[in-house]
């Protein structure tokens, strides 16, 4: 009742202004959280991870696909890796974009796959048939280790080169 009798003695303006007022700061505190809320999820699904690029020079020529894996330690020489891309070869030069990579120790294999098996294939001396390579480019006898090949993934994008 001293409300309504307030706003009956001709106060009545000044008590709706008021409201009106505190109404339209509280859609623009609304707007602001809102835009800030979209501006910082944006943000943060960017940041999901990062870009790894890989250049492959010295492809010998045309023939069938060019593989490339990116690795963890946990998939090295075992399988698919976290992520697995394909181009067609052409001589010269392929490269390949891993994107959203998230931060952690990983290794890049690629296989001139000349007869598009989806396999390295082998002499029958055990020595492989097509051309590959890896991160770290550690080309000695044997099988490869993920110790040569790996490297770390943080904040920054990063950018390889392997040569077969």
């Amino acid at each position: 009742m001293g409300i309504s009798l307030f706003i009956s003695h001709g106060y009545r303006h000044i008590f709706e202004a008021s409201l009106t007022t505190k109404k339209d700061n509280m859609k623009t505190l609304a707007l602001i959280l809102g835009v800030l809320f979209i501006s910082v999820n944006t943000t943060l699904q960017a940041q999901d991870g990062v870009t790894v690029n890989v250049t492959i020079e010295n492809v010998l020529n045309d023939n069938g696909s060019v593989l490339a894996s990116l690795h963890s330690g946990e998939t090295f020489l075992k399988g698919a890796g976290v992520i697995d891309l394909t181009e067609q070869a052409k001589k010269g030069v392929v490269t390949f974009t891993f994107e959203n990579v998230k931060p952690g120790t990983y290794a890049v294999m690629v296989l001139h796959d000349e007869n598009d098996n989806q396999r390295m294939d082998f002499e029958t001396n055990g020595m492989p048939k097509e051309s590959y390579g890896m991160t770290g480019n550690s080309m000695v006898m044997g099988p490869p280790t993920f110790a040569d090949a790996k490297f770390e993934v943080s904040d920054k994008d990063m950018d390889f080169t392997i040569r077969f």
